[in-house]
Parts: structure tokens; C-alpha cells; sequence
């Protein structure tokens, strides 16, 4: 029985993975002109896909969730969870011995931190698909129970693989922020790499760009960063599930119709992969549930008020504000250089950022499930988080929004008129 619906499985897995990984590319000249900058760097989705296909069908030999019980499942990822923190804590430990100015054979004196870091990572190896079939358990579990389901099983099914991410290059036109284009690329392109890449293609197509990192990308199955965060993992799991559940529906189809869309795209995975993701660690790892805010000091009378604490979001808020009505002014280079001197305040705070531009400012500015930050004033976010807000419930949220195809759809079904 086991074998019989993981090979129904892996056939949703097929159509739905090649659907996705052939969908990553706008059509279009200037699409064409950039990648002939970046076309040898970047990443081999179908090659991914295809490993991928292998890693899952060697989960369902596993069939840990149904032989193992449910404490020990819970003890299994914490101890996957455990054992990504030790190589995390080897790895930065290797990296300052080869650092260290003082250690004269590096390769000698890192003889012993070499070896216990290939035993941990042999151990992940045999943990990590464990853990990933567990934990891809729970969160069905907790999306059934939140009624996203067709015929009580999740569509398409929970699946997920850890791996080093690909970067993003990101591209957007000076004169407005929105983004163009984006193109995954090989993990492992250093900070040099990506100034020369950016360079080249700003100067030879006059635009804005900006390489990135991020946390999960949604083909199928979902490729997310490898974390000893428990509380991060699921949520961005979660997050990139909507992503294949948002792609068997409108929404998700027009993904790259318009930045409006993409916007309720990555707002509305952004809403429930945080609501999954907590409700999945209160189930299962209730003792890693984010303590609340500490309450607010009060102050004596007379005594003066301690300075405020630099805050990120509202700094990025004024920050895009500003840039949007310098370039909606036409100053594209005022907007430019103000952008630069903001960074530099960012910097000061201790948020080290490598730019902020035009680019920046398309990639973030669509995670809108919070106000300010990146997003400004944009009023697709807050469009979002009303209809969340109004929504009897997750399922309801989601079966709403995934059926709309514009923004202006949204607005009508959030106005105060609406039904």
C-alpha cells in the first residue's frame, strides 16, 4: 500500500515539478540580454528536480511515520535540529582557523575539526530524510486540520527538500521600482562575483540589479535552506507550499502577470506560512514557541525617556517612500544617491547591507504581510492583510484570494461596500 501511493505521489510530483521549473522565465529581448551575462551561472532546476525525485522516493522506503511513534518522531527532528547547529557551530569554527592570521599550517591544524565535521555530516545524511518525512507529516496534518485539503489529503502533497539555495539575480528599471526579471543562480557565487555581475548588467542594459539570497524557492518539490531554527523551517516550508497550492489556481498561474499580483502572491504564502509554521510548533514543539514581548518599561516621572531603538521596518518604510517620490519625480539620480546614504545609516545601526537600490526595494517590497518595511506605502500589502483580517479563517483567506486575478479584484472585495 505504502509503495502504490508514493507512486501516485511521485506522479503528481512529475507533472506538477516540470510545470513549475519551466515557468521560471518571461519571454522576452531584454530577458535575453541579461542572461547572456549570467547564462554559465545559472541553476539547473531540472537536475535539481530529478535528485530530488530520488530523495523523496527513498523517504517513502523509510516510512518513518509509520513506524516510529509520534514522541519519538518529535525527538528524531530535534535531534536533526541539534545536529545542523553542530555543523553550523564546525563550520565557523573551520573558517576562523583558516582565518586566523597566527595558524601557520591551516590545513594541519584543522586535521581534527575536518573529520568530526564528515562524521556530522554523514550523520545528516542518514537523519535529514527522516526528519524531512516528519516534519512533512506534521504539516499536512496541521493543513488538514486548517481545511485546506481535496479529499482530506493536501494538493499537491507536503513535499520538501533542504539544500544549499540558489541566489537570485533581480532586476528592475531605474526610473520605478518593479521587478523585471529574476534569475536563479548557482549557490555559491561570492560577494565579487555578484559586484562584477550586477556591474555589467546595469551598465550594459541601464537598469537596476541586486543578487540575493533566499529562504525557499517553490518547484516541486519545495527547495528550502537548511536551518537549525525549527520555528524558520516551518514556516518556510509552509510558505513555499502555498506557493505549489497558489499554482494550481489563479492566482498562482499569473504569478508574472503584473508586480500587483506578485505581490498578493508572496503576501498572502508570506500570512499563512507564518499562521502553519506557529501552529505546527505549538502542536508538535510547543516548548519553542516565541516567548511574547517583554512589556514595555514605564518611566519614572521626570526622568527622561530612553532614546528609541533604531527601528528596521520603519527606517526601510521612510526609505522607500522617499525613493518612490524622488523617481516619481523624475530624479532618478537624487533617488540613487539618497538610497546610498540611507544604506549607510543602515550600516551604522548594524544591518549590514550590501546596497539598497531600485532592485532592493522590487525583490523585499513584495513581502508585505507586515506593514511598513520594504513595501512603503505600496497598497497591495495592506489590500492583503485586510482580507485576511476579515476572513472567518485561514481556509477562507486562501480559497478567497487564490481565485483572483488583479488587484483590482481585491480592492473590490475589500472595500467597504463590498458584500
Amino acid at each position: 500500500m505504502q509503495v502504490k501511493r508514493w507512486s501516485k505521489i511521485i506522479l503528481i510530483v512529475v507533472v506538477f515539478s516540470f510545470l513549475l521549473a519551466f515557468s521560471n522565465y518571461p519571454p522576452g529581448d531584454e530577458l535575453q540580454r541579461i542572461r547572456s551575462f549570467s547564462r554559465d551561472r545559472e541553476f539547473d532546476f531540472v537536475g535539481w528536480i530529478l535528485d530530488a525525485f530520488g530523495t523523496k522516493f527513498n523517504q517513502a522506503a523509510l516510512a518513518a511515520t509509520g513506524t516510529t511513534s509520534p514522541e519519538e518522531q518529535r525527538q528524531l527532528v530535534l535531534d536533526y535540529i541539534e545536529l545542523i547547529d553542530r555543523i553550523n557551530q564546525l563550520e565557523r569554527h573551520l573558517n576562523d582557523i583558516y582565518a586566523d592570521p597566527e595558524v601557520v599550517n591551516p590545513e594541519s591544524a584543522s586535521n581534527q575539526v575536518r573529520q568530526q565535521l564528515a562524521d556530522l555530516e554523514a550523520e545528516r545524511d542518514r537523519l535529514g530524510p527522516i526528519a524531512e518525512s516528519i516534519l512533512q507529516a506534521q504539516i499536512s496534518e496541521v493543513v488538514a486540520d486548517l481545511g485546506l485539503t481535496v479529499g482530506g489529503q493536501p494538493l499537491p502533497p507536503v513535499l520538501y527538500h533542504s539544500t544549499p539555495l540558489p541566489t537570485a539575480l533581480i532586476v528592475s528599471p531605474r526610473d520605478e521600482i518593479i521587478q523585471q526579471h529574476h534569475i536563479s543562480l548557482e549557490p555559491d557565487i561570492n560577494v565579487d562575483e555578484r559586484a562584477i555581475l550586477e556591474d555589467r548588467v546595469d551598465k550594459a542594459l541601464d537598469v537596476s540589479s541586486l543578487v540575493v539570497d533566499v529562504g525557499g524557492i517553490g518547484v516541486y518539490p519545495t527547495m528550502v535552506l537548511e536551518t537549525s531554527n525549527l520555528n524558520f523551517l516551518t514556516e518556510v516550508v509552509a510558505h513555499e507550499w502555498i506557493h505549489n497550492f497558489l499554482s494550481l489556481r489563479p492566482l498562482g498561474l499569473k504569478y508574472f502577470s503584473s508586480p500587483e499580483l506578485r505581490t498578493m502572491n508572496e503576501t498572502a504564502a508570506a500570512i499563512a506560512g507564518r499562521e502553519i509554521g506557529r501552529a505546527v510548533i505549538e502542536r508538535f514543539y510547543p516548548e519553542l514557541l516565541p516567548p511574547p514581548p517583554p512589556p514595555e518599561e514605564e518611566i519614572e516621572p521626570g526622568e527622561p525617556p530612553p532614546p528609541p531603538a533604531f527601528d528596521f521596518r520603519e527606517e526601510m518604510r521612510e526609505t522607500r517612500v522617499t525613493a518612490d517620490r524622488l523617481l516619481a519625480e523624475g530624479d532618478i539620480t537624487g533617488a540613487e544617491e539618497y538610497m546610498e546614504e540611507r544604506r549607510q545609516v543602515f550600516w551604522e545601526n548594524g544591518y549590514r547591507l550590501r546596497k539598497i537600490n531600485q532592485a532592493y526595494f522590487a525583490f523585499y517590497g513584495a513581502y508585505a504581510d507586515e506593514p511598513g518595511g520594504a513595501a512603503g506605502e505600496d497598497p497591495v500589502g495592506e489590500a492583503v492583510r485586510r482580507l485576511f483580517a476579515e476572513s472567518p479563517s485561514l481556509a477562507s483567506f486562501l480559497k478567497r484570494i487564490a481565485w483572483m486575478t488583479s488587484f483590482e479584484e481585491l480592492l473590490e472585495t475589500t472595500s467597504p461596500n463590498a458584500d
